[in-house]
């Protein structure tokens, strides 16, 4: 290492501490947050609102209708001002299911463990099932004629393996250093698509509707044990929540009963299956709705702290780890910052905002529609902005949950180093909470990213793995039953302070550099 290098080195280590030195850290505000955060938590009251009453949280369905109401009822109560709906759209239709049953019927009757795809039609009926194995559009004229009143297979069998190591697990030491060491992001290249396996898709999907089976059958792509991953029914073109849209029913079957089907079929077997289902389409103006809040601010109340989830789950299970977890979160968040300024009697300068989204699922549609209402020009199509609105530049930071019920271990700063300070020194009070990581990394998949895509400092906190990804996330088995309280209680205590500080800086947080010009 040259004498220059170790110059640059030695002064990086040694600003960091002086940062952290600078950075106000309010422990009398911390204290009557742990306060009600950890020995007054209601998060797991909140929660069983959330999923037990008010779950599952389709986009688009009744029952999500009942929970926005709900929610709206319970942050006006605790003392949120300017709590409202706002509208983004059109979404298409909504979907609900009032009855289902599938069994097997021949060559000895058992019931299957599966479950409609979201937006499948209603359909009653017997037929035998029949495997298509077709790889090209060729092989598919040899089924041609032979589908209708049949229950179809897709999928080859997938070998179970027996579960040897636990599917629920927590970061070590070394999961975290690699986070902690993880470079500045580079963006990430496009995808090349596949043209010919785009267009036996197609293919195969306008053979489907024009056939008319009672139903399609697939296999979850993972899980065991009667864990089922399932999300929305697949078409030719377009989307099966598009209004007037004609829709095969399609089922996802668990890997154990898909296989035994498949297997019997091999034998020269036939297999016949039963099904009932009623299905509603809702939702007829199509528009769906975002649920905001405020506590306002005082010398700084034009500029905003935003805090948030999305509040929409999938249907086949409650929504619990996806993402009520996330939402209960949130509002137990804002409920202690209530309280935490009823005690203290510290008003936050910078209005606190919190967000619950919905349409997540099918894509951040609610995030983005309100950044389009508020934050940004964008061309037709394109979540790219190409001009941005003045309130942008109101807004310090979004703070997002949505990995599950893990506690926080830290932050990812989506490539923001110059908050990196600022973030070590606000967690460092709850590091005995096992929260200390600053990891420079992305993480994708959530709302976060709306934000940081309009230049809005957007943040997701590291979780604990948990079961999340292994057997709960997008499952049949995402239930209350695996909700971690000590988890929840502990994240919930940490955003609020991070939103709390975030609103008594002198100035907002710092953006990332390159981001444009306000139009």
């Amino acid at each position: 290492m040259s004498n220059r290098i170790f110059f640059f080195a030695l002064l990086f280590v040694c600003t960091i501490p002086v940062a952290n030195a600078q950075e106000k850290v309010n422990d009398d505000i911390n204290t009557i947050i742990r306060k009600h955060g950890l020995d007054q938590s209601q998060a797991m009251e909140i929660a069983g609102w959330m999923t037990d009453v008010y779950g599952p949280r389709l986009t688009g369905s009744p029952m999500l209708d009942k929970a926005t109401d709900w929610a709206q009822k319970t942050l006006t109560e605790w003392g949120m001002e300017k709590v409202h709906l706002e509208s983004w759209g059109p979404f298409g239709t909504g979907w609900e299911m009032s009855h289902f049953e599938v069994h097997a019927t021949s060559p000895s009757y058992w019931p299957l463990i599966a479950y409609p795809k979201a937006w499948s039609p209603s359909v009653k009926g017997t037929g035998s099932v029949i495997y298509m194995a077709a790889e090209t559009e060729e092989d598919l004229a040899k089924y041609r004629g032979k589908l209708k009143g049949k229950f179809v297979l897709l999928d080859t069998i997938r070998e179970v393996d027996e579960i040897w190591e636990p599917s629920a697990k927590r970061h070590d030491a070394e999961s975290l250093l690699k986070m902690a060491n993880a470079p500045v992001p580079t963006p990430r290249p496009r995808r090349n698509y596949n043209l010919a396996a785009r267009g036996f898709r197609t293919a195969l999907w306008e053979l489907m509707e024009e056939e008319k089976p009672l139903a399609i059958l697939d296999r979850s792509y993972k899980g065991d044990h009667g864990t089922v991953f399932v999300s929305s029914a697949r078409t030719a073109a377009g989307k099966s929540r598009d209004k007037g849209k004609k829709v095969v029913p399609q089922l996802t079957v668990a890997v154990e009963h898909y296989n035994r089907i498949l297997r019997n079929l091999q034998r020269g077997i036939d297999v016949k299956l039963s099904i009932d289902l009623t299905a509603n389409y809702t939702n007829p103006d199509e528009m769906e709705h975002n649920i905001i809040a405020e506590i306002p601010g005082t010398d700084l109340k034009d500029e905003v702290v935003m805090f948030g989830a999305h509040f929409d789950s999938w249907h086949t299970a409650t929504g619990a780890t996806d993402n009520g977890a996330g939402s209960t979160v949130m509002m137990e968040a804002a409920r202690i910052l209530l309280e935490t300024i009823k005690e203290s009697g510290v008003k936050p300068r910078r209005t606190l905002r919190i967000a619950l989204w919905t349409g997540e699922e099918q894509g951040l549609l609610g995030s983005r529609g309100y950044a389009k209402e508020h934050f940004a020009v964008f061309p037709p199509d394109s979540y790219t902005p190409q001009s941005l609105k003045p309130e942008q530049e109101k807004i310090s930071a979004y703070y997002n949950l949505d990995n599950g019920t893990g506690k926080i271990r830290g932050v990812y700063l989506q490539g923001n180093e110059a908050v990196a300070p600022i973030f070590r020194a606000w967690l460092q009070p709850f590091k005995d909470l096992g929260a200390s990581t600053l990891s420079l990394s992305n993480t994708g998949g959530t709302d976060h990213l709306t934000f940081d895509a309009v230049g809005i400092p957007g943040f997701q906190f590291i979780q604990e793995p948990m079961a999340y990804f292994a057997r709960t996330h997008h499952s049949n088995m995402d239930n209350f039953d695996h909700l971690s309280e000590a988890d929840l209680s502990q994240a919930a205590t940490i955003i609020a302070s991070f939103v709390f500080h975030t609103a008594m800086r002198e100035e907002m947080l710092p953006r990332k550099a390159g981001t444009m010009e306000e139009e």
